[in-house]
């Protein structure tokens, strides 16, 4: 089987995704599979590698960047026997945009279907299907960019009266603390909604939990299964990007040093989650737990970075999948999938 590895993209995560594509190359069982490495440029250009036959192929981190290269047709995803893998993250890669393209081509691919990864990518959206789902959300005020520009003392004020500091200021779709403020006055308040306007029409402000962060891998389509828990350890509150991605300041705690029955409810909750949004393949549910145990949920990502330091492989080798099996089971459910809605839609390969 072919395997289209799709990667880059114009999201602001476009670095993440080479660095996840080059782990996720080095794990896929050569003795069964090809690979054609598919380069997204930051301009929206496709442009297609060498084939990988064997793990000695596989490009440097530094050569998959490389912004040059023969053009791509769309209408190789159409051979026989293969498979897409997009490893995008944010924007025009896990929102449903490219999810929609290999539909309506009816080709077979990794992850969540175009609705599911819409409404996670979505935090507003999504915070209506878990509140729904009966799983507690962070309280919250959503600013729209009509708002903001005729009346924004209503909406400091109303934010005022709803919430109190600290805040986070986030644009409604956008990942990896990517345009993520963390405010504490007013004048903060401003400046977070403006640059989170940057990176999106509408502006999500959230009261600050204080709490540890908690997250759940979910692997499956109908029959979901949930990891251990893990915990983010940080010296502060919040990191950005570059504390993330950069300094790599967070440390990961797996398992998560926590009492049997939170466990449960978190793994509970995430599988209710990924049932919400209608997920399929993998997602990761993060969490916010208070010192009292209170159980809030941030956000799902339908499609979390594969990079050393990411908390959704290691989660799984903590519960007994190594990353090879890892991504083998993520390409056969895909394949699934992509029988079960055939099947469903009477339609054919």
């Amino acid at each position: 089987m072919k395997i289209f590895i799709i990667y880059g993209g114009k999201s602001a995560e476009h670095d993440i995704s080479i660095i996840s594509a080059y782990h996720i190359m080095k794990e896929i069982y050569y003795d069964y599979y090809e690979v054609l490495p598919i380069y997204v440029t930051a301009d929206g250009e496709w442009t297609k590698g060498e084939l990988i036959e064997t793990v000695e192929d596989i490009p440097s981190l530094s050569q998959l960047r490389k912004t040059k290269g023969r053009p791509f047709d769309f209408q190789e995803l159409k051979n026989e026997d293969s498979i897409a893998f997009p490893i995008l993250h944010g924007p025009n890669g896990e929102d449903g945009t490219i999810q929609g393209l290999f539909e309506i081509m009816n080709i077979p691919y990794v992850g969540s279907g175009v609705l599911a990864s819409a409404a996670g990518m979505d935090k507003i959206v999504s915070k209506t299907l878990f509140e729904n789902a009966g799983i507690p959300i962070v309280p919250y005020e959503v600013i729209t960019p009509t708002d903001w520009e005729t009346n924004p003392d209503d909406v400091l004020d109303r934010i005022k009266v709803k919430l109190p500091y600290p805040l986070y200021v986030k644009p409604a779709n956008l990942g990896s603390s990517v345009g993520i403020s963390q405010v504490n006055d007013i004048e903060e308040l401003k400046a977070g909604i403006e640059l989170a306007f940057t990176y999106d029409h509408r502006v999500l402000v959230e009261e600050g939990i204080v709490g540890t962060e908690m997250e759940v891998a979910i692997l499956g389509n109908e029959d979901v299964h949930t990891s251990v828990v893990g915990a983010l350890i940080k010296e502060v509150q919040f990191y950005d990007y570059n504390s993330k991605y950069i300094d790599q300041n967070v440390k990961l705690e797996i398992p998560a040093d926590l009492p049997k029955d939170i466990t449960k409810t978190l793994r509970e909750y995430a599988a209710k989650a990924f049932m919400a949004i209608d997920g399929s393949g993998l997602s990761r549910a993060d969490f916010f737990v208070t010192e009292d145990y209170q159980i809030y949920i941030n956000e799902i990502n339908t499609f979390p970075g594969f990079t050393p330091i990411s908390m959704y492989p290691k989660l799984w080798e903590e519960t007994g999948l190594v990353y090879g099996d890892l991504i083998e089971e993520l390409i056969q459910l895909g394949v699934r999938r992509h029988e079960t809605r055939n099947i469903s839609y009477g339609r054919e390969k």
